[in-house]
Order: C-alpha cells, then structure tokens, then sequence
C-alpha cells in the first residue's frame, strides 16, 4: 500500500473570510485515503468554527498574533515532517517563507495568494516593507496558487515572477451546500420582508469591498423600486460609519446588517440580485457562490479576474466603474430586465453560447 502524502494545511483561524473557507473546504474534501492531513490554526487555542471530519488533526498554536507564531509553527512542521505546506494568507506566507530554511529537507511549500498584488500594493497603511517582503520571499515558494490568470498576470509583472512557479487554481466552493439552500425553500420565508426587489451583498465591512458605494446607489435604485431592499452579510470595521450612512439616507428601514454568516447563500432563495460593489478584489467566494447558485449579479470591475467571469454571462451586469452613480446605473439596467425570481444556472455544455449583458463596461 502506498504511504499517504503527509499535508499540513496553514491558517491563522477559520470562519470569517474567503480564505478560511477555502481552507475548511479543501480538509473536509481531500482524500482521507491518498492524504494524512494535518490543519495548523496559528491564533486559535481550542476553538474551531468549521465543522470538521475526525481523520483531519488539527493543532492549535494559540499564538496572539501571525507573527509571533514563528516558534511555534517550527516546532509544528518538525513535529507533523510534511511532504507539503499549503499556507493560505500573505502575512502567514511571509511568515513561512522567511522560516523555510529551518524546515526539514524536501518540505515542499505551497504558497495561496488571496488578492491581487498590484492592488494590494497600492492600499493605504500597509508597511512600507510589503513589496520588499514580496520580492524576496515569494521566490522561495515551490507554487503559488493564483485564483484567476489576471492575478497570475499581475504577480509576475509586479514581482517578476516566473509563470511556470504559478499555477491558476479557482477558489473551491460548496455545490452541494448551495443546491441544497437554493432547492430547499422551506423555513426560510422570513429572511426577506416585502415585496422586493431584494439586493443582497456579501463580504468584510471595510472600504476594499465599496458597501458605501452600494448604499449610495441604493437611493437612486429605490426612486424607480421604492421597495427595494439590502441585505449586507459580514462584518468589519466599516460597520458603525454604513450604519451612520444609512441614518444619513433615510435607508434604515431598507438596509439590514445579518453580521457574520458562515453560510450566506441560506439568503438566495428570497433574493432578486446579487451585488459586488468592491473597489478593488481577487477572486471572491462570495461572488463564485453567487454564480453558482444561478443569482442575476451586478458588480463593479474590481479586478481582471471578475471581468473575466462575468463578462458574457448571462445574467450578470458589470457597472462602468467602481462608483456609486455606476452601481446605480447598472442595477437599473439588470433590475427593469429580469423577471422575478429569474436565475441563471451554469451551462451544462462548455458549447453553450452565453448571451452578453454589459452596462456600459469600459475595458
């Protein structure tokens, strides 16, 4: 019989964010029989929030923050011997790159970068060191796994990386978990008031994913749907001043803050579209889910890599940029075209020709 491959996959914690459930998804899908899988939480004690199967080990280092978990994840690889490392988020891939040396030989590291460097770059309050860090420590990964080719595209023009040390590997997502909340409407009548049309938006409070834009637009969305409604899933630092906004708008009736949901597409069955306002993404979850639940989507063109989804699908409205007069304008358009309840399933054929619906997307 062949020995398993011994994989340690690396987060700081699970629940919360794209990359945690990617994580999450990729312990409960591996071969139990092909893999002896080990899960690292580096800020977590005892607590996970993802349900888990038993053949999966997880160890918490209970460190306070990434960084100053470096003795304790060494001490974790000598003691776990991995064929391979997976680390899923920049700051803990710096973190395992710069302590690769001190790994056992032939560990191989793999490396899963989470948002487009370019954009990452160019946000405010990161240390001036971050594009150094890149440059000297990505080199040291045996892959990195991008989400889309315009985010491999972007790292090795950024960080002059090799595209043979890249690899293209779309986020994984929960088909059946989305079927199941899409096909099984009992019970959930009550997570939608009124008659719509009803918006829904997933994701972190915080500017990169552009909630206010979504709010602006929302009072101009309403002067032609006076019931239009939002549902805003996540949290983060930007909640107070969106609640502040919405005051400001007379939207507090019209706006609902569900918090954190671990399983935000419970919402779809109820809802009219599916709005991505961010300024700036990678590949997010939230809208893979999306699409795969057959939800109309409206979304800004936050990156390379979501125009590219998006572009010619059906049912999916790209705005002209990231603003709030664009959202609005593109939510018009997808909003007086679709029928209620209307969805847009994946094509079963890749022959299948898609229709296109663009609101005035300027490349």
């Amino acid at each position: 019989m062949a020995q398993k491959l011994r994989v340690l996959l690396l987060i700081p914690h699970l629940g919360g964010g794209g990359a945690e459930q990617v994580t999450a998804l990729l312990a409960r899908g591996l071969s139990r029989h092909k893999y002896e899988l080990h899960l690292g939480l580096v800020t977590e004690s005892n607590f996970v929030r993802e349900p888990l199967p038993p053949w999966v080990r997880v160890h918490f280092l209970g460190a306070r923050r990434v960084r100053f978990g470096a003795f304790k994840l060494l001490r974790l690889v000598r003691d776990v011997q991995p064929n391979l490392i997976l680390s899923g988020m920049v700051h803990l891939n710096f973190l395992v790159l710069l302590l690769r040396p001190l790994f056992p030989p032939r560990t191989r590291v793999v490396i899963r970068q989470n948002s487009t460097v370019s954009s990452s770059l160019a946000r405010s309050g990161l240390p001036w060191y971050t594009y150094f860090l890149y440059r000297r420590l990505y080199r040291h990964a045996d892959r990195i796994i991008c989400q889309s080719r315009d985010m491999a595209d972007d790292l090795a023009n950024v960080l002059g990386t090799p595209q043979e040390q890249i690899a293209v590997l779309p986020n994984p997502i929960d088909f059946a978990a989305i079927r199941d909340a899409t096909d099984n409407h009992a019970g959930r009548g009550d997570l939608w008031h009124g008659p719509g049309p009803h918006l829904l938006a997933v994701g972190r409070l915080a500017h990169e994913k552009g909630f206010d834009l979504l709010i602006e637009a929302l009072p101009m969305v309403r002067r032609r749907f006076p019931h239009a409604d939002l549902i805003v899933a996540g949290s983060g630092p930007q909640e107070a001043a969106l609640k502040v906004q919405c005051a400001s708008l007379g939207l507090e009736a019209a706006v609902r803050f569900a918090g954190w949901v671990d399983r935000p597409y419970i919402f779809f069955p109820g809802t009219s579209l599916f709005a991505l306002s961010s300024r700036y993404e990678g590949m997010p979850n939230a809208l893979l889910e999306a699409v795969a639940g057959g939800l109309p989507i409206v979304a800004t063109p936050a990156s390379g890599g979501v125009v590219d989804l998006l572009r010619g699908r059906p049912g999916a409205w790209i705005a002209r940029r990231a603003s709030a007069s664009a959202l609005a304008s593109a939510l018009l358009t997808a909003l007086c075209a679709l029928e209620p309840g209307q969805r847009f399933p994946l094509p079963l054929s890749p022959s299948r020709t898609p229709q296109t619906h663009e609101a005035g997307y300027a490349g």
